[in-house]
């Protein structure tokens, strides 16, 4: 792994880009402050945490890694682990559960940063797509069923996750209305007015609107002091309560770890789910940027997850939450115009003048109009949306969707991930992929004057992506025998497999661009042997299923 400081092809010109980095940071910065507050909140954690956990963030991604345009801070994807370890570990005991579970983060980072230096960050290729998405809607549920409450104005009697949904038409017929005033209308500003055409609304960052009207509505309830209020001859109670809270120092906010649970089997649990889900996540963020990078740069993934857990091991020994590439944040940065990673540590330093210069301010924002910026998030993740487009790419690939959500609904992420992977591995088993082909692609190259043919056997799938894509990384490279240039064409022959699923398919397409950036094409041949599971262009293919047209080829 090359050192942080070592010359690689994100450098910029230093005066042009400059200007760009610190506006997009600071732009970025106005949406991280709410969502910041507001994870760390519903992590079980003090607000101050998730701010804490984006200055690190700024600081260690802008010198560790070399992704261009990421933004490294706490991510919504995380707060499920971490509220379960807070309440797990603790006991009943949040302030023990959060010094706990902040041990669990510093082993956590170490990890990350070991798989990091083993050269793991290939890691990220292993998941079928469909169990990612599946993790990713369960975790928008939990959210939601998480977040309704505070958003009401309610307290919840449940702590299981499936109790927490249970209780929200519950929550309804007793919620506070003034407290729920602030967080309806704040989901209406985050939901709705997006849709609008107005060319203002796209240039308004939407979470920093709804501070703008939440604060004055916490004012005019007058929710900084406790009083009692009538309406509809029912009596209900507002105070402090309902608002951000803050220590009076920044200094005041760092908790030192406790390392009592990380010799304990519960302990480990939490470790592992936020190694592999933390990774997980900020690995695919991290490509998906990639691919809206204007210059075509591309993330060194091991640089990256080094970052990540530096900045984890940091985050944690201060009292912060963990860290991910954070996706949401990330795309914003993109379309704010960022040059290089320098808009990362303004981000992260704009946030800490805030929480230096207006703390009073920051403590009139409304708890519920936090977490109504999370219940959107949820409702994105869980969106009816990704039901119908897992459909579309097959019913096998909703299959794998469905279990991964469920399992992990009614057990927890690490089972739901394994649930998912499992699933997909036995649909391919009962296609007759070979047990030796789940793992390891069979292969025979040809080498021709100016390209190479690949021919893969049995399948090419998920679990033995990773192999199939060395291999045909490691052949690309390779130049003729005679002391010729590369290959200029990468031909794949996948006419003699029994099936090619829907990660491969997918994948395909970034093995391409990838290929691509070094001067060079790849050429799927032999797919129209196969026949689709459905006619979306990136459905998995077998060879005794009735075929299927596909709507447009796939390159």
């Amino acid at each position: 792994m090359s050192p942080p400081d070592q010359h690689d092809k994100t450098r910029e010109p230093q005066a042009p880009s400059l200007r760009a980095d610190l506006i997009a940071g600071a732009q970025v910065a106005l949406i991280a402050l709410p969502l910041c507050l507001g994870i760390a909140m519903a992590s079980g954690f003090p607000p101050i945490a998730g701010i804490l956990t984006a200055v690190v963030g700024g600081i260690c991604g802008t010198w560790l890694s070399n992704s261009a345009l990421t933004i490294k801070g706490p991510a919504a994807g995380l707060i499920v682990i971490v509220y379960g370890a807070v309440q797990e570990l603790g006991q009943g005991n949040s302030a023990l559960g959060y010094r706990l579970t902040l041990g669990v983060g510093v082993v956590a980072g170490l990890l990350q940063i070991v798989l990091a230096l083993l050269r793991s960050g290939v890691f990220g290729e292993f998941f079928p797509a469909a169990a990612v998405h599946g993790m990713l809607a369960a975790i928008g549920v939990l959210i939601i069923g998480k977040q309704a409450h505070t958003l009401l104005g309610v307290v919840p009697t449940s702590h299981s996750p499936l109790g927490l949904l249970a209780e929200i038409p519950y929550s309804v017929l007793r919620l506070n209305p003034e407290v729920a005033a602030i967080g309806v209308l704040s989901l209406l500003l985050l939901t709705v007015l997006p849709k609008a055409r107005a060319r203002w609304v796209q240039r308004v960052p939407m979470p920093m609107l709804v501070l703008l009207v939440a604060i004055p509505l916490g004012i005019a309830f007058d929710l900084s002091h406790e009083h009692m209020y009538t309406l509809l001859h029912h009596q209900y109670v507002v105070g402090q309560s309902a608002l951000v809270r803050l220590p009076s120092h920044l200094a005041s906010a760092v908790t030192w770890p406790s390392f009592a649970a990380v010799t304990t089997a519960v302990g480990w649990k939490y470790i592992i789910m936020l190694t592999l889900v933390g990774s997980l996540e900020s690995l695919l963020s991290a490509k998906a940027i990639d691919g809206l990078d204007p210059q075509r740069r591309r993330t060194d993934l091991n640089r990256d997850l080094l970052a990540v857990g530096v900045g984890n091991l940091v985050a944690s020994c201060l009292g912060g939450l963990p860290m991910i590439s954070e996706i949401v944040r990330s795309t914003a940065n993109v379309q704010n115009g960022a040059h290089s990673r320098r808009a990362n540590l303004f981000h992260g330093l704009v946030l800490l003048v805030c929480v230096v210069l207006f703390p009073g301010l920051l403590q009139r924002i409304p708890l519920a109009a936090l977490a109504a910026m999370l219940v959107a998030v949820g409702l994105r993740l869980a969106s009816p949306h990704e039901f119908a487009s897992v459909y579309r790419i097959g019913r096998d690939q909703l299959l794998v969707f469905v279990s991964t959500l469920l399992a992990t609904l009614a057990i927890d992420l690490l089972v739901g991930v394994f649930v998912g992977v499992a699933t997909s591995a036995l649909l391919h088993l009962r296609d007759q992929v070979p047990l030796r082909a789940l793992f390891s692609a069979r292969v025979h190259v040809a080498r021709w004057a100016d390209r190479i043919v690949i021919h893969v056997f049995d399948a090419a799938i998920f679990s033995n992506w990773i192999s199939l894509r060395q291999r045909v990384l490691r052949e690309a490279s390779v130049a003729s025998a005679h002391g010729g240039p590369l290959p200029q064409a990468v031909q794949l022959d996948v006419s003699q497999v029994l099936c090619v699923d829907h990660t491969v398919m997918l994948k395909l397409g970034q093995l391409r661009e990838d290929l691509a950036q070094r001067g060079q094409r790849l050429e799927l041949t032999g797919l129209e042997k196969l026949a689709a599971f459905s006619e979306h262009p990136l459905s998995g293919r077998r060879r005794d299923h009735k075929p299927v047209a596909a709507d447009r080829p796939l390159m």
